[in-house]
């Protein structure tokens, strides 16, 4: 057997679906190291639960990304460099998590089978 893998260096994030039934960590270039998929999420199809992995992948790189932004400006990197490294503000991921849950459509129901 070979031993475990070290997780690359870096920042990573994790996020969850609305439902919290899938949920992905990802390095800041959206490399996924990790995927939890709960089975119920089976009954919708490839398709779907490939979309929704893909989803989750953006919005984890882009939190990974802003909090590097924050590492970085931390220990003293001028904001115009952060700039052009193309490293996400904390505002640019609260704007595309707005744009994404108007997106989203409202559940029919908040109850979850036990």
């Amino acid at each position: 057997m070979f031993p475990p893998t070290p997780p690359p260096a870096g920042t990573t994030a994790a996020v969850s679906n609305r439902s919290g039934t899938v949920s992905v960590r990802t390095t800041e270039q959206g490399l996924p190291l990790e995927l939890r998929i709960d089975p119920r999420e089976l009954r919708y199809g490839g398709q779907r639960l490939a979309d929704e992995i893909l989803t989750l992948c953006r919005r984890s790189a882009m939190e990974a990304g802003a909090r590097r932004r924050d590492e970085l400006a931390r220990d003293g990197m001028p904001a115009d460099i952060l700039d052009k490294l193309g490293l996400p503000t904390r505002a640019d991921v609260a704007a595309a998590q707005a744009i994404e849950d108007e997106e989203e459509p409202t559940p029919t129901s908040w109850m979850r089978p036990l």
